[in-house]
Parts: structure tokens; sequence; C-alpha cells
């Protein structure tokens, strides 16, 4: 794994983590183990209330509904670049999934009536498992890199990989749709 050290049996449970459904494909070659063609590093970790994929919630209008803040921690060498964030009154964290698996390109969502390509999907398996959240930010404190945010939709002790303002000016599309989303056979939760 780029910018960290992966533990070992980590790829086991990723695995393990993930069933594969009618439909599915997978590369043939696991994104891990290419040679880097980049340097990602950890920023930090977030310290969420969910410890299984099962108690999860599947994303950040479900986490909010919980009611359950989380927490950033950012590493001091990265502290300093906090400042000025306070006045954002939402962020955009990116987050590594590092329990997810990066070989499954075509996936069948339970809700999905057909099998799909990864990149149109929010699934958190993918090549390069990045995970995207908005959250409100409650409280920051550059000195120990504690940011305190709503909600999260990821299991605790993930990766940061970056944090940016959230412009609801430019950031927002109210127009924005996905053809089919609420197809015939979709299942609700």
């Amino acid at each position: 794994m780029r910018g960290g050290s992966r533990k070992a049996g980590s790829m086991i449970e990723a695995k393990t983590m993930f069933e594969t459904r009618s439909g599915e494909k997978l590369l043939a070659t696991d994104p891990a183990d290419m040679p880097p063609d980049g340097h990602v590093v950890f920023i930090g970790r977030i310290a969420s209330p969910w410890t299984t994929r099962e108690t999860c919630p599947k994303n950040m209008g479900a986490a909010r509904e919980t009611g359950q803040p989380a927490v950033l921690t950012i590493d001091l060498p990265y502290r300093n670049g906090l400042l000025g964030l306070e006045r954002a009154s939402h962020i955009v964290i990116l987050s590594w999934l590092h329990h997810s698996p990066r070989t499954l390109i075509i996936q069948k969502p339970r809700h999905a009536a057909e099998p799909k390509g990864v990149f149109s999907l929010r699934s958190p398996a993918r090549p390069n498992p990045v995970g995207l959240h908005i959250a409100k930010l409650v409280a920051l404190d550059i000195n120990t890199g504690r940011i305190d945010i709503d909600a999260i939709d990821v299991l605790d002790g993930t990766p940061v990989i970056d944090i940016k303002p959230y412009f609801a000016s430019t950031d927002a599309f109210a127009e924005a749709t996905i053809a089919g989303r609420d197809e015939p056979g979709r299942i609700e939760r």
C-alpha cells in the first residue's frame, strides 16, 4: 500500500469483508501489487464509532441519522496546514478505505438490478480506495490536530489523505442527477 505500511493479513481481511456477487468481475492484477506511480501519504486518522462493516453506515446521510460524531486527528507535521480551516462550516475529507478490495472492477450492488462499473458507483471497493466525505466542521484545535465533525461513514482508524474546505458556491450542483437511480428492481432498505 502506498503511503503506509501494509499490515500482515490486511488483504485477507479485505477479501473476507466483501463477498463476490453474480455478474461481478475482478481485475487481473491487484493495484496494491503494482509499482507505485505516486506517493500518497496519510496525514492523520479518523476515530469513528464504527468497528465493523456491518455496523458502518453506507453513506454520510445514514451516518448523520445516527447522531454519532467523529474525530479526525491530523499528524504533527501537517497541523500547520489547518490554519484558516476554522472559517469553513463544512469540509471535504479524502480517506483511504484500507479494508476495501482493489480488484473489483464490475460490481453488482444489492440495490441494483444490473452490474455496474466501479467508476459509476460510490462503493469503497475500487482500484484506489479513496473515500469522499462532506462533513460539518464542529470544532478545530490546530495544536492537537483535532477536528471534530458531525458524522462519518468509515471504520475507526481509517487513514486521512487530504482535507479541503467545502464551497457550496462551486461544489454544489442542484441540477445534478444520476439516470436510473430509481431503476426498476432497486431494493430499498
